[in-house]
């Protein structure tokens, strides 16, 4: 979708705009709103496109060049630090990293497919393992983290925050 430049805010005035505000200037840039309200996050986001658009961004070829090359890399991660239990249930060291290959269209927040989520919540430990198609909990198939939390607690919680997946945009995965 096409940027429309008319107006658009300087990257100086960011910092004056509101969670609305930025919302609908992320929208006029990318076409959509962000499913993420941080105001620091989409001030990031919202200055980034704007230097980008305004040194040309990256040609289309160098771009799909970059995505044949991270679709074919295998890539290691890591179990976060907020999955691993503190008690003596630790994750075993053959479990605390898993590679994997990019999958287009994954959110970012969410650990690669085939990794696990942990949790302790009230004694009992909870292992959610992720899917290409959702989450794997108790032996069933999920399409979300916050159907999972739900049925754990009993209320309405966001799977990202009950997992603690929320923190991982903040430090950069």
């Amino acid at each position: 979708m096409p940027m429309k430049t008319d107006h658009l805010p300087l990257i100086s005035e960011l910092p004056s705009l509101g969670p609305q505000a930025l919302q609908d200037v992320r929208r006029a840039l990318f076409g959509r709103v962000h499913p993420i309200s941080s105001c620091q996050h989409l001030r990031r986001k919202i200055a980034w496109k704007l230097q980008a658009a305004k040194a040309g961004g990256l040609p289309e070829a160098v771009r799909q060049l970059a995505l044949s090359i991270a679709r074919q890399t295998d890539l290691r991660a890591r179990v976060s630090n907020n999955v691993r239990s503190r008690q003596e249930n630790a994750i075993p060291p053959e479990l605390a990293a898993t590679v994997r290959v990019i999958h287009p269209g994954i959110d970012s927040r969410l650990p690669m497919p085939g990794s696990l989520i942990m949790k302790n919540y009230r004694g009992r430990h909870i292992v959610v393992k992720v899917l290409d198609d959702g989450f794997e909990y108790d032996g069933r198939h999920y399409t979300s983290l916050s159907t999972i939390a739900n049925q754990i607690t009993g209320t309405r919680w966001n799977g990202f925050k009950f997992f603690a997946l929320d923190k991982e945009v903040r430090h950069g995965r």
